[in-house]
């Protein structure tokens, strides 16, 4: 009984974990056999859990929606990844689930085993309230979204451009990205057969959701990568510098995240980045731990001596002499 027990935990587990699962699959994650399998499933509807079967050579099972929300089970690093999570939601980019991220955040803490509790609270997350402009995310937008890229299905939407135009859209969804505390999607523009990304605070989904799709393979391996060098190239300044490492060395990677990043010798690459202004840009250069060059923007270099010259005025000069003679 009790290893029957903990199958039907597995089981209900797995159906968690994916919207649709083949009774093959679920037999060669348990270990039993089909028989064993659709047994467990019943033993499942018996306890009003809301298991969907479907025939023929695309069938399977499903956890359908049901009166009740079914118990989650959760793993110990998916318990304390909610846990921050829901943390972090009380105060973030999606409009409208503060007060529901608390309250969630408060039962599942009442719950959570002492050893888990000890580790998110060893975190010591607080929120401060926002005071930003940034544009908010609805959370069904976010739900629908997410549900299509886990589901691969294709999704349209209508779609506001930078400049205000709006236009109809119909994509194959692949990745949800959090940058500069936007989101973004990543996606296969259908009509135009090429990988873009969407803001996703400009974009409105339209239901019901379209086929399904193989999904294809993205450019890079990083998601991350790909939205921050898609969303550099819309800044209204651009400009590159030299750094003295090659592309692929761990202090050039760090900066995948804010341009691109282009190889250009053995000892040497090249960051392609922007802003919003070259003021902006120059103090964003100026916070790198690295040594860098400009290579072609006399007036970013303007503006970092510029800034160099007002830094250092505003160290008296005594300071400045103590720190002469400590070095």
């Amino acid at each position: 009984m009790k290893e029957t027990s903990a199958r039907l935990l597995r089981l209900l587990t797995l159906l968690q974990m994916r919207r649709e699962w083949s009774g093959a699959d679920l037999a060669d994650r348990l270990g039993v056999t089909g028989r064993t399998v659709r047994r467990d499933i019943d033993k499942l509807r018996d306890l009003d859990y809301p298991v969907e079967s479907t025939k023929g050579v695309t069938g399977g099972y499903r956890l359908g929606a049901g009166a009740d929300l079914p118990p989650l089970l959760l793993d110990d690093e998916e318990a304390v990844a909610v846990a921050i999570g829901l943390r972090t939601a009380t105060n973030g980019s999606v409009e409208g689930i503060g007060e529901a991220s608390l309250r969630a955040l408060v039962k599942l803490e009442q719950v959570l085993p002492s050893r888990l509790r000890h580790r998110v609270a060893a975190l010591q997350i607080s929120t401060v309230p926002s005071r930003s402009s940034m544009p908010t995310v609805a959370a069904d937008t976010l739900t629908a979204i997410a549900a299509a890229c886990r589901d691969h299905q294709r999704l349209r939407f209508d779609y506001r451009n930078h400049d205000g135009t709006e236009s109809l859209r119909e994509a194959e969804p692949h990745r949800l990205v959090t940058w500069g505390r936007r989101w973004y999607l990543v996606a296969w523009d259908v009509a135009r057969s090429d990988w873009r990304t969407f803001r996703v605070d400009r974009l409105r989904p339209r239901t019901p959701t379209g086929p399904r799709f193989s999904p294809r393979e993205l450019p890079t391996d990083d998601a991350g990568a790909f939205v921050a060098e898609r969303v550099a190239r819309l800044w209204q300044y651009q400009s590159k510098v030299r750094l003295p490492v090659p592309a692929d060395a761990p202090e050039a990677q760090n900066f995948a995240g804010i341009g691109r990043v282009e190889p250009e010798g053995p000892e040497s690459c090249l960051l392609h980045v922007g802003a919003s202004d070259v003021r902006s840009l120059a103090w964003m250069l100026g916070s790198m731990e690295i040594e860098f060059e400009v290579v072609d923007a006399p007036e970013l270099a303007a503006n970092l001596v510029a800034m160099a010259e007002r830094l250092q005025r505003a160290v008296p000069e005594a300071a400045r002499g103590k720190v002469r003679a400590e070095e």
